[in-house]
């Protein structure tokens, strides 16, 4: 298994590193340090990957969907295995505490066995015809794919990119971030040793813009998945629409979080302070903006703030640490400017708002209360440990905050009125949606959001389907 001495490139199943390539440094966020030198992908390099790509697609394709789900499996089985190390590789490149990062390795096991077992469901449909004649509706995989993954969740994001291809019947080519590249090579080597021809899944790194237009440039690519920041999906659906790729596009967040007066405020302080400074906020489906109905807002806020206070936070590698450092000095700098906004602006800092040390990335579990929607805080996503607690009328404008920013990834309510919970099914603009729970995700639902959170989806059934075309046998 690959760690931090030895990042290389993979492809066609070969480690490939050093020589011309240029390099560079994958940083420790709790320390500064240096962990390794990651190898940039050559022109020839990527040339390399697509020829390999289209090679791969058109043997992998004619496998039976059983051998498919057999390789999906091994490797599933590899990565319970290779679970505690995995866990630490992704721990030291991206910060957060281990028991997180060991969670999002089993994640990943989980859902690969859901594909493996969605790879032999593509089942297609006959049409009603007269006698001597037939139609018949089939879905076949749309080709070579070039999957772009985002630093906060290293090996989820790589796994979203290359399980369903795999269960589809064709290659792909990832990128993971550079900032964060050990996790995911581990997480492909798995799936090499699992059976899948080195040809189907390759991995390459380098300057994200060079790579994406190289790979985009090319006719082999058909599909183009992303994980990362909305401005940059756009980018993406942009050049992508020079060749009428399809493209799958997970987005950035704002996620309200509405909470009613008739729920529990305890029981849902419990479940959404741990939510919401999971991984140091850096989530797309964090819970962002709190909207607290009038009448429990003190105590919601106050409770809030103490819990907060309470967590530990600390390098991710240690026992007992709660939330680990931001994973870039972008994080903290970001931070400071949003809340120093915030308070410019009316907002209130309950507690935090500061960067922790001078060592690493740390940053300290905020809280900002009563901050006006012309806040820049309020408009962009914050991705950091940053929590905003406001009150609200009722809900009507709880509806219409939630639904203000042209964002829609996912959304929370707490409330035990069966009657409301109805409307907020209804009118919440969100692809998902928790009620009375903070989990959005497992590996049997589809994942992703509307507006410019996204379109297209992974994980679930639909993971594996929009990874394919329908095409239908008109037989006379």
């Amino acid at each position: 298994m690959s760690d931090h001495s030895s990042l290389h490139l993979l492809i066609g199943g070969e480690k490939l590193s050093g020589g011309s390539r240029e390099t560079q440094d994958v940083i420790d966020p709790a320390t500064a340090e240096v962990l390794g030198s990651l190898p940039h992908a050559t022109s020839d390099d990527l040339d390399t990957a697509l020829a390999n790509a289209d090679k791969g697609f058109h043997a992998w394709r004619k496998e039976s969907a059983d051998k498919r789900a057999a390789a999906l499996n091994k490797a599933a089985q590899l990565i319970r295995e290779r679970a505690k190390d995995i866990g630490m590789l992704l721990t030291r490149e991206q910060g957060k505490p281990i028991k997180e990062a060991v969670g999002e390795v089993i994640y990943c096991a989980m859902l690969f066995e859901f594909y493996a077992g969605e790879a032999k469901r593509t089942y297609g449909r006959s049409l009603v015809r007269p006698e001597g004649q037939s139609a018949r509706v089939i879905y076949v995989p749309v080709g070579p794919v070039a999957g772009f993954a985002a630093w906060n969740f290293p090996a989820i994001n790589v796994a979203r990119k290359i399980g369903g291809a795999i269960a589809a019947g064709y290659s792909v080519i990832v990128k993971p971030s550079e900032e964060t590249p050990a996790a995911g090579l581990a997480l492909v080597q798995c799936l090499l040793d699992g059976g899948v021809p080195g040809d189907v899944c390759q991995v390459v790194f380098g300057v994200p813009d060079e790579v994406s237009r190289h790979l985009l440039g090319s006719p082999i690519i058909r599909k183009v998945t992303f994980t990362g920041s909305s401005a940059v999906g756009k980018h993406l659906v942009k050049l992508a629409a020079d060749d009428l790729k399809v493209t799958t596009m997970e987005l950035g967040g704002h996620a309200p979080v509405m909470v009613f007066k008739d729920s529990d405020v305890e029981k849902v302080l419990d479940t959404m302070v741990g939510a919401k400074y999971r991984n140091a906020g850096q989530v797309c489906v964090s819970p962002t903006r709190f909207l607290i109905e009038e009448d429990i807002f003190p105590a919601f806020r106050d409770g809030f703030v103490e819990r907060a206070k309470a967590i530990k936070v600390g390098n991710g590698t240690e026992d007992g640490t709660q939330m680990g450092p931001m994973a870039n000095e972008r994080g903290p700098q970001g931070l400071a400017k949003k809340i120093a906004d915030a308070k410019d602006k009316g907002g209130k800092l309950e507690t935090g708002g500061d960067r922790i040390g001078n060592q690493g990335f740390f940053f300290e579990p905020t809280v900002l209360s009563e901050v006006p929607t012309n806040a820049e805080i309020m408009n962009e996503e914050p991705f950091g440990p940053v929590a905003i607690v406001n009150p609200m009328a009722n809900a009507d404008a709880m509806i219409e905050e939630a639904n203000r920013l042209p964002y829609g990834l996912a959304a929370y309510a707490w409330t035990n009125d069966p009657k409301l919970r109805g409307r907020l099914a209804a009118d919440v603009e969100a692809g998902m949606l928790a009620i009375n729970g903070a989990n959005v995700s497992a590996p049997d639902a589809p994942f992703g959001g509307v507006k410019w959170s996204g379109f297209g989806r992974e994980d679930g059934a639909e993971g594996v389907m929009h990874c394919m075309v329908p095409k239908t046998i008109h037989e006379s």
